[in-house]
């Protein structure tokens, strides 16, 4: 039986904060939806305000 790992559907991806404080935030996407990296924007509690997050490999 082939490692269902590879290719899922709805992988774990982390979300690490452009601010430079190294704070990261895990959830999941569609690979289908969304074949590109994800940014999004979420609370960096070590800034204490909403910065830009991108999805890191």
């Amino acid at each position: 039986m082939a490692s269902k790992k590879g290719k899922e559907i709805r992988p774990i991806v982390k979300l690490r904060s452009t601010a430079g404080t190294g704070y990261t935030y895990v959830t999941r996407k569609n690979r289908r939806n969304d074949p590109e990296r994800m940014t999004l924007r979420k609370y960096d509690p070590i800034v204490r305000r909403h910065v830009e997050f991108k999805e890191a490999r």
